[in-house]
């Protein structure tokens, strides 16, 4: 594959970055690398190969969820800087 300057023109259009005159031919060519690269790839025989999502196998990794006695509203409120009527109090995040 043959990336152009016109082709690296719009890549830097779509993620927002100007590219120095000075540098184009080298960003070019590592474009260029990397694209015949992964045009290798596509040479790769896949025909006995499922497909994946994954390269792990999936596992849950959360706890079972137990059932245990919460933490007591007073100690909760303990460390609060502003407290009111047994609650939180934070500032209004939200306008009327």
């Amino acid at each position: 594959m043959k990336v152009t300057k016109k082709d690296l023109e719009n890549v830097a259009v779509l993620s927002r970055l100007s590219i120095p005159e000075a540098e184009q031919k080298k960003y070019i060519e590592q474009m260029d690398a990397i694209l015949t690269y992964m045009d290798n790839l596509s040479a790769v025989d896949t025909e006995n190969v499922n497909p994946t999502t994954y390269a792990l196998p999936m596992a849950n990794v959360f706890r079972e969820d137990i059932v245990k006695s919460s933490l007591a509203r007073d100690a909760a409120l303990s460390n609060a800087p502003v407290k009111e009527n047994g609650y939180f109090k934070v500032p209004k995040v939200l306008e009327d």
